[in-house]
Parts: C-alpha cells; structure tokens; sequence
C-alpha cells in the first residue's frame, strides 16, 4: 500500500473532529479525501463552512446516500454514538476498511455498552473483532485490522498515564485514581447551555461523578493491563479552554522501582510519547493541535503515592491525530506520516 494514495472518505465532516481529520488529512502526504458527508449541509462547499481550510480542500459536503462511500479505502466516522454500528457492516463488506471515533466498538461487553449508552446494540457480532486503536498498546493488531475502535479523549490520556505502572506491577491495582479536565470542545461542536461561553468561560466543575461514560472504557484497558479487574475512581472536570486534557493520575506504590527510567524505557520507541524529565509539570498548550502525549511522574515527598501527569490535545491525539495514526499503521505507511505538526504556542 505505500506508495499509493489512500481514498478517504468521512462520515459526520461538521463537528470538531470532522474538521480537525480534515486539517490533518489535507496535510497527509498519502491522503486523498474523495467524500466527506453531512445531510445538513449536503452541497455546501467544505471551505465555505470551515474558512480555514479554503485554497486546501475544494471538495463539497454530501449526502450520505450519494457519497460514493464503497469507493473509498478508509472511511473515518467523526459522529455521535449509535451511527457507525448501523453502518460499518455494509462498508466493511465492500472491502473498506473503518475507523470509528465513537464508542460504537470499544467495549467488548455489548450488555455493558447498552447500559451505559442506553441503546441496542445493531452490530454485536462487530464488536469482537474490532481493534481497539492504541497504537501504544495494539500497534500489531491494529497493523491487521479492518475495523478499529478510535480509543476516546480521556481514555488515551488516562491508559498512557497508567500503563508503565500497570505492566510492570509496582502499583495497587485496586485504588488507581484519575483526575482530568478537559477543555470544551470535548463536549462536541453543538449548542448547549453549560457549553456557553457565558457559562463555560471563567469557570471551573467536576462533572459525571456518578459515572461518565468513559469509565468502563478505561477500566477495560487498563484491566487489560494488569490482567485482572482494577478499581479505578474517575472524575472528569470542565475547564474554560477550547482544547486539551490534562489527567493527574494517583497510584499507590507495592513495589520499588526507578519510576522515571520506567517510563523512559516503554515509552522509548514511541513516536508520540513524550516523557518529560524528573520535575516537570506538563501544560496542555505544549500539545496543542499536535498528535503528542506528554507525561510527568512524580513521586512527592517520596512517600508511598505515584502522581502522574499526562497531556493530550482531545482533538488530535484524543480523536483525529490518533485515527490517522491508525491509518498510517493499516496502510503500512510511516506511522508519523501526516502528523509532524508542532504544537500550537501560545
């Protein structure tokens, strides 16, 4: 496949996902976006909607029913839950290969995915084989596959965090924490009243304590980590910024280790990890609109408590950045392929 261009088509291009993949697409070396969906906005031109990408993109948002899907080798679904299951099947059947940036195929336990997004499942049988594309965790997998589970924003930020401590078993996998805030976009490109500007700007909240949606997703990985069940507290907040994440991770230590060398030597090989040296404090702007993870391990006072920052763009790395990783490794093109853009500052 290297050496070729790549059909691209996405399904659900108006969101902020939608038009990050297609920042990030127009950029691709070995991309070429053939069909990008929308009923709403079915004959508008791209640019026309998203100013920022006029003189790059001359293709027209279509309707779905008259978009050509089949044609394309890849087709990245940047819509709301419940879409891609209805759709992947017939896609998949044509030969095209799926990357879905919902949830429809994260969780392995369809019972558990139907309680949480309250909804019947249309595709169970999919869902055993999908990858779930962690390219830090999956990358062979995910090199095989015709259908991958794009992991979720705070998912990736949380997994990576905890992962080194988890494989190595020097942590109590019982009483792991998490505590991330995200910026507003993660809420999606829509009009709500706690997303405001009036509202969400010059504020600060937890939110979905009881239980986010999110939350089977991480324990999932991360049991998958540690090769048993894990009890993890998850508490998400909303902050006044347009992107990132940043999740401060908790974890009590039950075996010495060089923690720092730890995470240097996993995440060595890893084209988009970057662990910081002993004190840093990771901001979520050094991210910003790059396809980077950035983690701290801290160890205060050195007591008997691992605190671990990790950073990530929920855009890129949380969504768009890391489906295109995906397609880098499906296609056997260089995983880095399209996503060497530098973080944004200020």
């Amino acid at each position: 496949m290297a050496g070729s261009n790549i059909k691209v088509g996405i399904v659900g291009g108006t969101g902020y996902t939608g038009v990050e993949l297609l920042r990030l697409l127009a950029q691709h070396p070995q991309a070429e976006l053939v069909a990008i969906t929308s009923r709403k906005e079915a004959g508008m031109p791209v640019a026309e909607l998203f100013p920022s990408l006029r003189g790059k993109l001359d293709l027209a948002f279509s309707d779905p029913s008259q978009a050509g899907l089949g044609q394309c080798q890849v087709v990245f679904f940047a819509t709301p839950n419940a879409v891609a299951m209805e759709q992947a099947a017939s896609l998949l059947d044509q030969g095209v290969k799926v990357v879905d940036l919902s949830a429809d195929f994260r969780i392995k336990d369809v019972p558990d995915w139907e309680r949480w997004y309250n909804a019947k499942h249309a595709a169970p049988g999919l869902v055993a084989e999908a990858v779930y594309g962690l390219p830090e965790l999956q990358r062979e997998a995910i090199r095989g596959a015709r259908l991958i589970a794009n992991p979720g924003c705070y998912p990736t930020a949380v997994q990576l965090g905890f992962m080194p401590l988890l494989e190595a078993g020097v942590v109590d996998t019982q009483s792991l924490i998490a505590d991330a805030k995200s910026g507003v976009s993660g809420a999606g490109r829509k009009a709500e009243v706690n997303i405001l500007f009036a509202e969400a700007g010059d504020n600060f909240h937890a939110y979905g304590i009881p239980g986010h949606r999110h939350l089977p997703e991480i324990r999932q990985g991360l049991a998958g980590m540690a090769g048993q069940a894990v009890g993890l507290t998850f508490v998400p907040h909303l902050t006044p910024m347009i992107r990132g994440i940043h999740a401060t991770l908790y974890a009590r230590i039950t075996k010495e280790a060089d923690f720092q060398a730890l995470f240097e030597q996993r995440y060595a090989n890893e084209p988009f990890v970057d662990v910081l040296p002993p004190g840093s404090h990771p901001e979520t702007r050094s991210v910003r609109a790059a396809n980077v993870c950035r983690i701290a391990v801290h160890r205060p006072q050195g007591g008997s408590t691992l605190v671990i920052c990790s950073v990530i763009d929920n855009l890129v790395k949380g969504a768009a950045g890391q489906a295109i990783q995906n397609m880098n490794l499906m296609f056997g093109l260089p995983e880095q392929s399209g996503l060497q853009q530098l973080a944004v500052l200020p």
